[in-house]
């Protein structure tokens, strides 16, 4: 359903942005062969009024959205090859070195910012003065972090328009809205598209998310009306969740929210690609906590019931070489029991990489304790420099958050099982304690965790 979605979205949106600017990009006069160059040159020139520099902007993002892939690849290179003047940089330069006092200095540095600031960086803030000109932008930016490669120009571009978008986006521009099943059709179909974490199956099941007992919330920009940001789905239940599946199970009965004791945050999905590096999620799950615990006073549980997508990626080549030192010897010993191999490596190699595997209840209840040992390990101590080595794991733990529990069959689909052996892992945000866990994660590398999973963690390696 997301991929028909996504497609229809965008074909929905490319035709309504050029139809917007058709009457705009008409009114500029030029040959009908200029080339990408002249036109770029065009804007930068600035002839006549704000009018015409709207037109010409909005005909040069027309040429854009226009192209075929290599077509939008050869646009974003002329556009980066639009760099500084390195006989004016060096000039600017060289009347700071030569300056004789503090406000000379100053004068001639800025003068050398002046000359390093590239024409580009014009181009570019001029599509702001074009109707969705942001989300121009936006998606400008998408196109090229997926061509960026390695190539320097394309990388020096990359960081312009993400130092703008940084700017544009600060977070005290950004709004929090409730999505909810009243919302428009438009926006309930980008719900649909944007979700990243938990595929939406069906229009019965994104009513399911947005039932009574469950929350949504998004950021937007007021320049993006009706362009979710970022969001995230809520379920609000009794007690901490450990499966997915019974969270979105469309025939399970509806929970009185006013009863609930725990909110959990089961989705958290970036909608825009353009937007990558730049964070909003901690914010998100701040406010959204400030937003719940004004609307349910009984609410005094938020945790997340989150994916743990580098789990097998980490563990699998381990079980592959036999790690040493990675099963005890018990552990090994009553996997081979369970499953004939000659290692215990290869017997719990043999027994996640069966299908449905944690049904059979032999393997299960011996491959469970082995698991969640070692997720908790890789979880705490596996480390990319002080960096946790799951992404899902650092977001939240750079976010103030703490590991409280692994679940075992916490996600039973096949992206699941593929991923983390069916492992999913809450993680707590106390509000009391948020600032303190993120200090200490940020500060030196820390990792709070109930004592259960840090009693795991410490367990036998």
């Amino acid at each position: 359903m997301s991929e028909a979605v996504s497609t229809g979205l965008l074909d929905r949106a490319i035709r309504r942005i050029t139809e917007a600017w058709r009457d705009m990009a008409s009114s500029v006069s030029g040959e009908p062969d200029e080339t990408l160059e002249a036109q770029m040159q065009a804007c930068l020139a600035g002839r006549g009024g704000e009018v015409s520099a709207r037109n010409r902007a909005a005909k040069l993002a027309q040429t854009y959205l226009l192209q075929d892939e290599a077509g939008r690849a050869a646009f974003l290179r002329t556009l980066a090859g639009f760099d500084s003047d390195p006989d004016a940089v060096a000039a600017a330069y060289t009347k700071v070195q030569a300056a004789k006092d503090i406000a000379e200095r100053a004068t001639a540095k800025a003068a050398l910012r002046q000359a390093l600031e590239p024409p580009r960086l014009k181009l570019l803030t001029q599509f702001t003065s074009i109707p969705d000109g942001r989300k121009f932008l936006v998606d400008l930016r998408g196109s090229l972090l997926k061509v960026r490669g390695t190539d320097k120009l394309l990388t020096a571009l990359d960081a312009d328009l993400r130092g703008l978008l940084a700017a544009w986006f600060d977070i005290g521009f950004l709004e929090l809205q409730r999505i909810d099943w009243n919302s428009s059709a438009a926006l309930l179909e980008k719900l649909v598209s944007y979700e990243a974490v938990h595929a939406i199956r069906s229009w019965r099941d994104l009513k399911n998310r947005l039932d009574s007992d469950r929350r949504c919330y998004a950021f937007f920009h007021p320049r993006m009306p009706g362009e979710p940001l970022i969001f995230v789905e809520v379920a609000l239940v009794k007690g901490l969740s450990g499966s997915v599946q019974n969270l979105l199970d469309e025939k399970a009965p509806l929970q009185d929210p006013s009863q609930a004791d725990t909110a959990i945050f089961y989705s958290i999905s970036n909608c825009q690609s353009g937007l990558a590096g730049i964070s909003f999620g901690n914010f998100l799950i701040k406010r959204v906590v400030e937003e719940l615990s004004a609307e349910f006073r009984n609410l005094k549980t938020f945790a997340t019931l989150s994916p743990i997508p580098g789990f097998r990626r980490w563990l699998d080549p381990l079980l592959a070489k036999d790690e040493p030192k990675l099963l005890s010897e018990d552990e090994s010993a009553n996997l081979t029991a369970a499953f004939p191999a000659e290692t215990g490596c290869a017997a719990l190699a043999g027994i996640i990489g069966k299908r449905h595997w944690w049904r059979d209840m032999g393997f299960r209840k011996t491959a469970e304790p082995v698991l969640v040992r070692l997720g908790a390990r890789f979880l705490l101590v596996e480390s990319n420099a002080k960096r946790a080595k799951d992404p899902v794991a650092h977001f939240h733990l750079s976010n103030g958050a703490r590991v409280e529990r692994l679940n075992m069959a916490g996600d039973t689909s096949d992206k699941g099982a593929k991923e983390s052996a069916t492992l999913m892992v809450n993680y707590l945000y106390d509000p009391a304690k948020i600032e303190d866990w993120h200090e200490d994660y940020a500060g030196e590398g820390k990792r709070n965790a109930s004592t259960a999973v840090r009693k795991l963690a410490r367990g036998w390696s």
